[in-house]
């Protein structure tokens, strides 16, 4: 495949990919998701790596889901899916859930590198990895999303307060809450991220999967992959019920900002010192 929204590198036994739409801040294409699919798995085939880096190019590793750049509208009219919600269903399971999920079961190490705003698409897939490091500029967003991964990222309680407020979390207070791994300076952060790849790769690939499979096994008898099914389902019903009259609007000015992001955006602003 010849990649267009995304970068594949290999650097001794770590492979690197690389979100690669600066422009839109990395905005999440379906193209972008189909380029990434193809490059874990190329990364779970290549006997050679034995961790796999996700990154974001740019200032920001990903402002959320492409809600209308040309090119995704092009890619949509050129390949247009099933209209109404049994359309709806294939493509937000498709490109959100089913993916995401075999990314979080990928047979080797994963690592997300997050710096700028990790927001709603954002946060998926970084909580798809086995491991978070964050700039100390990262600013993360999460909702009622279609992988709703939340309440295992921050537990029950902070993540009811959280959603309930619609709030930006710091890279610090992400730390805290247990989101991310570590917390680095901007500048270091990549050098930080692979230097921790690289330290890994020097164990056994075996004994990592075994690890990892553990792990996850752990998680799965809680109920986390059954959560996640289930929760998309709620996703979509929040979606049908936001077009009942009823429904509250938040006024976007006209720009094409999803309200609960604009809400959030001027949270952040009056929080500022």
């Amino acid at each position: 495949m010849d990649y267009q929204d995304i970068l594949y590198d290999v650097d001794g036994h770590v492979a690197v990919i690389t979100l690669n739409r600066p422009r839109y801040r990395n905005a999440q294409s379906r193209r972008l998701r189909e380029e990434m699919d193809h490059a874990f798995d190329r990364a779970a085939e290549d006997t050679n790596a034995r961790v796999v880096v996700l990154a974001g190019a740019g200032d920001h590793f990903s402002a959320g889901h492409d809600i209308g750049t040309p090119e995704h509208r092009a890619d949509l009219e050129a390949r247009p899916y099933e209209a109404g919600l049994r359309g709806e269903y294939e493509r937000t399971w498709s490109l959100n859930v089913e993916n995401t999920l075999r990314w979080r079961n990928h047979p080797k190490p994963t690592i997300a590198a997050v710096q700028g705003y990790c927001i709603f698409g954002g946060w998926i897939i970084a909580s798809g990895m086995d491991l978070i490091f964050a700039a100390d500029d990262a600013r993360f967003l999460c909702s009622l999303f279609q992988y709703f991964s939340v309440p295992w990222d921050l537990g029950a309680r902070k993540a009811k307060e959280i959603l309930f407020e619609g709030r930006f979390l710091s890279a610090e207070e992400a730390l805290e809450l247990g989101l991310v791994n570590r917390v680095v300076p901007r500048a270091q952060l990549m050098d930080d991220v692979m230097a921790y790849a690289h330290r890994v790769a020097e164990n056994d690939p075996f004994q990592l999967r075994m690890i990892k499979l553990a792990v996850n096994q752990a998680q799965d008898a809680q109920g986390f992959t059954t959560s996640i099914r289930g929760a998309f389902h709620q996703y979509l019903l929040r979606g049908v019920a936001e077009r009942d009259p009823a429904a509250v609007k938040v006024d976007t000015g006209g720009r094409r900002r999803l309200g609960g992001v604009q809400k959030a955006f001027e949270r952040e602003a009056q929080r500022a010192p």
